[in-house]
């Protein structure tokens, strides 16, 4: 074993422990007093940002619940850490963790919801007394979660050392803060230009202070998780104050410099006095441009001109109502409704706007380019939210969609493939296979076309046959999966995993060629799709590693996950990515029918069944086991395979288990990484009766969990799902009818509901004949 395996598992047992006793004396979320009321709107009284910001370090959801706007530039929030300002491996990577109880400031850029700790743009960290900013990442602010509160668009927190109360709201690109000291110590506002979330570095920082104007100015290249495989992302950002200074002076590395207005470095940033304030609040409004200083200043003033703090939050409020309303659930359960429009909200924070309001935006390989009618946006873990983000995005959000695929296509022209994982201005490379594929088919079929379909197709063919333009990145896994009709174990890592997802890809290119009208590419995808089965092994009935000569790859152990390997003397997973055989078991939706024929139709049902069953007991638990784990994404659709086996009344009983026991309103209220609103879309989706079958037209029915549901199409029409007598003893489907129409299967198209409708299910406390259908 290496000396890395066994450090990782040195840290992790060491969080463990530091989970083990933060929970010991921390159970749930505590009252909070003695704090300004949050104001929500209409639905977002119904947000708790505080779901899924906490639990095991790996396993949480990592969300932040600090503000932004939806689909936001920015993204501002406390930035924690244990004492000392230690921030030990995977607590919070959108730099957010509960069991801290630290905070170092507060940044204005960061992911949502993934495995990578990444940017964290210019943070922002008041301080009192005399101010070493050398001390600003030792000495980090105590807070207690007793004296934090936050809602849509709104985050506050009281800084006891300091004696201040700290306020944050947001524009679409900028940052709005509040800072109320009540204390007699001069009041100063650190603006560090070249901040990063853990992990990273930052160069070519510099800070210029313009104190006639009550402004900085700065910018800085940030080197994180993801912005360091591509170079780095440079920001430039515009501060603006409503009091005069005191004094001020910049810093460079550990040396402080008064009344220096201009710095730069690798470590800079600015001191800013405004001396004794107290009681009286100091604002800021920080606008940020990934393309120029003047953009950032563009951004600030053409969002927040003749805006204070309240009207700046006044306006995040309306604009996160305006959107959450897109859905109107009635349900008698504050929980679920509650859980219900946070994870809208959370389906809402990414993808990112990367346009500036004059419409320019720094694309791949740092191309500054100018939008026409659309908006470019960034921050797609497309390998995960083509399963449920984009989908929910084609059901309510049909602009914001194409506004994606759009800077997709622009994506590939400068790169010459469709990324699977694009951040900020380049392609992470993270992850596998050719997901785009499934976001390109799925959005086209739903009647989203005003985009460059034929480009993208383009794209999405010549990558699947390894025809690229020169300088084009191959892909070693692609090329083998066209060779061999399989992706081969002999020199490929995950291979089955890469297999499966490769097939499905596949097969959503087909059907965009079929919609596109070319029928023979169609015929030749659609075989493509199939090779699939290449990796079923009919004696053992898994998916299983396959080298050249057609020899299997053995022991196949189906519950040993992959993360096994990392402590065990040999590895046995090495073919599965983030999972083991028995949760890579179910991943053939483009041809649901074909898999259980794999199985036969009794035997499938079985196993799936004894998958759901041998679920872990515990949300996002330390080991998710070998069965059921919606806290990862290749698994997180087989609830609903039972539809596709005759058994709907078991696809209903299982989803509605997942809605009550894998989401809560704990702040470890999902059971993984939420990856850019996946898990949340799934709930959004499955809470409503209906669920996407990826890279189709396709939507499997359920069992809805709120009494009614009215969905804004974002076309004009409006879906009304209802579910007369709908409780949590009455789950099971008794009937289903569209429009009228009573329908025979559990499954319908898009076209279907394209223009409105009522679909209304009735239910009961046991399964109907054929599920209802």
């Amino acid at each position: 074993m290496t000396s890395g395996k066994w450090m990782f598992r040195l840290i992790s047992a060491l969080m463990v422990l530091v989970s083990f006793f933060t929970a010991l004396f921390q159970t749930g979320l505590p009252s909070r007093t003695g704090m300004p009321d949050t104001k929500p709107g209409e639905y977002g009284q119904w947000v708790d940002p505080f779901i899924g910001t906490g639990g095991l370090p790996w396993a949480c959801a990592m969300l932040s619940p600090g503000p932004t706007s939806p689909f936001g530039m920015v993204r501002l929030n406390a930035d924690t850490t244990f004492p000392g300002g230690i921030n030990a491996f995977k607590t919070g990577n959108a730099g957010y963790y509960y069991a801290h109880n630290y905070i170092w400031g507060f940044s204005h850029t960061r992911l949502s919801g993934t495995g990578v700790m990444d940017m964290g743009h210019f943070r922002v960290t008041p301080a009192a007394g005399d101010t070493n900013p050398a001390d600003r990442l030792s000495k980090p602010l105590v807070y207690s979660h007793k004296q934090e509160v936050a809602t849509a668009g709104y985050y506050a927190v009281m800084l006891p050392g300091i004696d201040c109360l700290a306020e944050l709201t947001t524009t679409v690109h900028t940052g709005a803060h509040r800072y109320t000291f009540s204390t007699g110590k001069d009041a100063h506002l650190l603006i560090d230009a070249t901040s990063f979330l853990a992990g990273g570095r930052a160069q070519d920082g510099k800070i210029n202070i313009i104190p006639e104007a009550m402004e900085v100015e700065g910018e800085a290249r940030v080197f994180t998780g993801f912005t360091g495989r591509y170079g780095g992302l440079k920001g430039y950002f515009v501060a603006r104050f409503n009091k005069p200074f005191k004094s001020f002076g910049t810093w460079t590395g550990e040396t402080a410099a008064p009344g220096s207005t201009q710095s730069a470095g690798s470590d800079t940033g600015a001191d800013i006095n405004f001396g004794n304030i107290k009681n009286e609040p100091v604002e800021l409004k920080l606008g940020i441009s990934f393309v120029s200083l003047e953009n950032a200043r563009e951004n600030l003033d053409t969002e927040t001109a003749g805006l204070d703090f309240e009207g700046v939050r006044d306006a995040a409020r309306a604009a996160w109502d305006t959107w959450l309303s897109r859905i109107k659930i009635e349900s008698p359960d504050p929980e679920i409704k509650t859980i219900f429009y946070t994870a809208l909200y959370h389906s809402m924070i990414m993808p990112t706007n990367f346009t500036d309001v004059n419409g320019q935006y720094l694309g791949f390989k740092e191309q500054v380019s100018t939008v026409g009618d659309f908006t470019y946006r960034t921050d797609m873990s497309i390998w995960d939210t083509y399963r449920t983000e984009h989908p929910l995005l084609n059901l309510i959000a049909p602009d914001i969609q194409r506004d994606c695929l759009k800077s997709l296509v622009r994506m590939a022209r400068a790169d010459g493939t469709l990324p699977r994982w694009p951040s900020g201005t380049g392609e992470t490379g993270s992850m596998f296979g050719t997901p785009a594929n499934m976001v390109v088919a799925e959005s086209y079929l739903k009647g989203i076309t005003d985009f460059e379909a034929e480009e993208a197709y383009g794209y999405m063919k010549n990558t699947s046959l390894q025809i690229l333009a020169e300088g084009t990145r191959a892909q070693s896994d692609v090329q083998a999966f066209k060779d061999y009709g399989y992706v081969p174990a002999d020199n490929e890592d995950i291979s089955v995993s890469k297999t499966l997802e490769l097939a499905w890809a596949d097969g959503s290119t087909a059907l965009l060629a079929a919609a596109l009208g070319k029928t023979q590419d169609a015929a030749f995808f659609t075989e493509k799709s199939l090779g699939y089965k290449n990796l079923w092994n009919p004696e053992t009935k898994y998916f299983q590693g396959r080298y050249i000569d057609g020899t299997w790859v053995t022991p196949l152990l189906p519950n040993f996950t992959s993360y096994y390997d990392e402590i065990l003397p040999k590895e046995v997973s090495s073919a599965y990515c983030e999972g083991s055989a028995r949760q890579w078991r179910w991943s053939a939706p483009q041809d649901p029918q074909g898999l259980v024929a794999l199985f036969g139709r009794e035997y499938f049902v079985s196993e799936l069944n004894q998958f759901m069953v041998d679920a872990s007991k515990n949300r996002a638990a330390l080991n998710p086991g070998a069965g059921y784990w919606q806290g990862n994404q290749h698994d997180i659709h087989a609830p609903y395979l039972f539809d596709e086996a005759g058994r709907p009344d078991l696809t209903q009983k299982w989803v509605r288990w997942c809605l009550a026991e894998r989401h809560s309103t704990d702040i470890n209220g999902l059971d993984g990484n939420d990856d850019g609103g996946t898990l949340s879309a799934w709930y959004v989706f499955s809470a409503m009766g209906l669920y996407p079958v990826a890279g189709t037209d396709r939507y499997w029915l359920g069992s809805p969990n709120v009494e009614k549901a009215e969905i804004n199409l974002g076309t004009g029409k409006t879906l009304t799902v209802k579910a007369e007598n709908q409780s949590p003893e009455n789950i099971y489907v008794q009937s289903v009818t569209l429009n009228g129409v009573r329908l025979t299967e559990p499954s319908i198209v898009h076209s279907q509901i394209a223009d409105g409708g009522t679909m209304t299910f009735v239910m009961g406390p046991a399964p109907a004949a054929n599920g209802g259908f």
